[in-house]
């Protein structure tokens, strides 16, 4: 997460409901085909590292971005992987109409599975390439399976909505969580070990609370995902945002379709605002000076790791926070001249 999210956008070592994506892609594949072993760029020897970790019985290996074959690249943001097969035997196969196969370079943007069975796949006869800024996740109906390319935070928040509705069907509350009796939870959601929801709060539409998290008194949570340790003040407003996790947000704070990054601070009184005065639509900078129009009218912002974010701020929409900024008490935060560093 970071300045990055623009140009190749990777969010393979982002947690989703706990997991990290790349590892939930490769379980929801394996659904489809058997799996003998996962190759990532050479660039990123993280990825190597955590698979391994979480995935001993594969075979890891390694490639070079620059002498890897002519390959695929997704072109439209959602494509079905589809199991045809008849009773008995499983076959793997993408339908044409949902991506279109062009040559490129730009390989540092993927990882590669082989599988076991030597069926027809995207690429060859033995392996698929799958995008590392892409998730892939059951339909609601759980009848096939959908991969979605992100290249920006605010399809990230898309496709992180469909998800919620696709797999959270019914309210799951840990053992050792804490909910008091006068919390509304009104949507399914699912609630980790150690979360604690103070008196007074209400959880609206699908949302995932990670282990340790809490919800101060009098706060609405609304279509949100929480990863493990945030902690939400009293009397909150946080809605249709992704907090990567370690997040300390204080009281009367207003967050809105933003995507916050990991051990970030919020003080008192502060927020994201999601929309323009005139409900036009929002312009997002990726890069020194150049905006391009995202072509809705809501969107929050993207606040990068280790941020620090002072009392009364107010980040305007589409902003971009870099990691480890600080943003001084009573600031409108709309250029990134208002930051300074640690």
């Amino acid at each position: 997460m970071g300045g990055d999210w623009g140009t190749h956008g990777c969010i393979s070592s982002l947690s989703f409901m706990g997991e990290p994506i790349i590892m939930r892609n490769i379980r929801l594949l394996s659904q489809i085909v058997n799996i003998e072993n996962v190759a990532v760029p050479k660039t990123m020897p993280y990825l190597k590292t955590l698979v391994q970790s979480m995935a001993p019985e594969f075979e890891i290996d390694t490639y070079d971005e620059n002498e890897l074959f002519e390959t695929s690249k997704f072109q439209s943001t959602e494509t079905k992987l589809v199991d045809q097969s008849p009773a008995g035997t499983k076959t793997f196969s993408v339908s044409t109409n949902s991506f279109s196969i062009k040559q490129t370079t730009n390989y540092s943007t993927a990882y590669r599975t082989r599988l076991y069975e030597h069926e027809p796949t995207a690429l060859d006869n033995s392996s698929y390439l799958v995008p590392l800024n892409s998730i892939i996740y059951q339909s609601e109906n759980s009848k096939e399976l959908l991969l979605t390319v992100v290249t920006y935070p605010w399809e990230f928040l898309d496709v992180v909505q469909k998800v919620m509705c696709s797999c959270v069907k019914k309210t799951i509350i840990s053992s050792t969580a804490s909910v008091a009796k006068t919390s509304i939870i009104e949507d399914p959601c699912i609630i980790e070990d150690d979360v604690i929801v103070d008196d007074f709060c209400k959880i609206k539409g699908s949302c995932y609370i990670g282990k340790g998290s809490f919800v101060g008194m009098s706060s609405l949570i609304r279509s949100c995902v929480f990863e493990n340790n945030v902690k939400i003040g009293f009397n909150c407003e946080i809605a249709k945002s992704y907090f990567k996790g370690h997040d300390k947000i204080a009281h009367q704070n207003v967050i809105l379709d933003s995507v916050i990054g990991k051990n970030v601070w919020f003080g008192g009184f502060s927020g994201s605002a999601n929309v323009l005065l005139d409900r036009g639509n929002i312009r997002y900078e990726i890069g020194s000076g150049k905006f391009i129009d995202i072509g809705r009218n809501h969107f929050g912002a993207l606040v990068g790791d280790n941020s620090a974010v002072g009392a009364a701020v107010i980040i305007l929409p589409g902003r971009y926070v870099p990691n480890n900024s600080v943003i001084q008490a009573g600031t409108i935060y709309c250029k990134n001249e208002a930051v300074t560093g640690n």
